[in-house]
């Protein structure tokens, strides 16, 4: 399927999960996200939230070498399950430094609802901080990493989470010192629909 289908498609996708088989999520799209619409500018950085009780659902990103070997990203978000509520509590995670992997999930059992990024000259990469919001007490359960995004470094990257049961919870990433980029894989898990005592799953 091309992009600029899936594209059509997906808006399409989310309505009638939501009316029809959402469990519980309301009849509206997520935060849309197009060609233009793109959260930064190569070399730049930037801080993208969801709006207030909607999580990231999509991430995209194209890489340009002769522009730093930077890419631009773009993100769409859609509300939680009505049974999670509201967000209880929002905050900003630690910094993941520039030039290293590593590995990341929201503290307090929270969901990403947001990334923030700043571009380093001196290594050609980005440090990275995600945005969490906790929901209650509730805990994530049947967790798993998608496959690497992008599938090879300075590719197109496309990750649409299409079951809306999965939240993202954090990511793992792996740097190239040749090429300059980066491969994502990002945590998907369930969460309970009961508060846990658990503060960090």
């Amino acid at each position: 399927m091309s992009l600029a289908l899936l594209w059509v498609f997906l808006p399409l996708v989310a309505v009638a999960w939501g009316q029809y088989g959402g469990y519980g999520y309301p009849y509206q799209q997520y935060h849309d996200y197009s060609d233009d619409g793109w959260v930064n500018l190569n070399r730049q950085g930037f801080s993208y939230q969801c709006p207030h009780g909607q999580v990231v659902v999509a991430v995209r990103s194209i890489f340009s070498k002769k522009e730093g070997s930077d890419r631009q990203w773009n993100y769409a978000c859609m509300p939680t399950s009505q049974s999670l509520g509201e967000p209880t509590e929002c905050w900003w995670e630690e910094i993941n430094r520039a030039g290293m992997e590593w590995y990341q999930t929201c503290s307090n059992n929270g969901l990403v609802a947001g990334f923030q990024s700043r571009y380093f000259e001196s290594v050609l990469d980005r440090e990275w901080q995600f945005y969490c919001c906790r929901y209650s007490k509730r805990c994530p359960y049947s967790c798993w990493m998608t496959t690497e995004y992008p599938g090879h470094y300075g590719e197109d990257m496309d990750m649409v989470s299409y079951d809306y049961d999965y939240y993202m919870r954090g990511a793992t990433t792996t740097f190239s010192a040749v090429e300059r980029d980066r491969q994502w894989k990002f945590i998907m898990c369930r969460m309970t629909n009961y508060d846990c005592e658990f503060e960090n799953v």
